[in-house]
């Protein structure tokens, strides 16, 4: 099985697919290996790259492991929750400028102001913070576009987040999801599925919220581009993504 991160693994900043990591990806599918796009993304925010990449049917984990989807027919697998209403007040309390949004799978986000434009995608419904705090979600965004990642690593540790899962971005942007849930907690149960076992795992990955995944799979490789922390926990370091991306590493199994 090929785990691949999205952004920054498979497609540019801008959302923009190579042909060779197309063709490369091709070339997995026809070799008869599963492919599983693992991402941060939502899955609306998803699915258009399942078709444009030819991917078969087949399951693809969204929302950093707390969302899995069978595509196509699209059936929601699992779908882990957890009640925001605690982080949310923290943050409201601590740094009441910050963007909050939480997402609803399939369609969009609900969110206390608009993020900067294409940041997110899909339907937008503002409401107030204990809209956004009544019922249980998968993951909840904070976003500070003037902010840096620096400072959100110590917003996450300012507001002690127990009970939960961060991943802090590239930028000044910190997806919470629920505790215990990675990409590799839910990549652990799509190869369980398929009957792969976990060193016959080849996964990709450029972020931070990548390092579960890299260090779980049978062999992990951190894009060229990726944070120290990131190359630290893979197996192998690859081409930045501008040379090739994952396109060597796959070469190497995949001719």
């Amino acid at each position: 099985m090929v785990a691949f991160d999205v952004d920054g693994t498979v497609v540019d900043r801008d959302g923009v697919l190579p042909a060779a990591v197309a063709a490369s990806v091709t070339r997995v599918v026809g070799a008869g290996v599963p492919v599983v796009l693992s991402t941060g993304r939502s899955w609306h925010g998803t699915r258009e790259l399942v078709e444009e990449l030819g991917l078969p049917p087949g399951l693809t984990v969204c929302s950093n492991g707390a969302v899995t989807v069978r595509y196509p027919p699209e059936e929601i697998v699992q779908a882990i929750t957890f009640d925001p209403s605690d982080v949310i007040t923290r943050v409201e309390d601590f740094a009441p400028g910050t963007l909050i949004a939480v997402e609803e799978i399939g369609r969009g986000y609900r969110l206390n102001r608009h993020f900067p434009e294409e940041d997110l995608t899909g339907e937008m419904i503002i409401e107030d913070a204990a809209q956004l705090s009544a019922r249980p979600v998968t993951r909840i965004i904070l976003r500070d576009p003037h902010g840096s990642a620096e400072d959100f690593i110590t917003l996450a540790k300012h507001l002690g987040l127990n009970g939960v899962t961060y991943f802090v971005g590239w930028s000044a942007w910190i997806d919470i999801a629920p505790e215990g849930v990675n990409k590799a907690t839910a990549l652990a149960q799509v190869a369980a599925e398929l009957g792969v076992p976990q060193e016959r795992v080849l996964a990709f990955g450029d972020g931070r919220n990548d390092i579960e995944m890299l260090l779980w799979a049978g062999r992990g490789v951190a894009i060229g581009d990726a944070p120290p922390e990131v190359q630290a926990a893979a197996d192998a370091v690859t081409d930045l993504f501008a040379e090739g991306g994952p396109v060597a590493e796959l070469s190497r199994w995949f001719g």
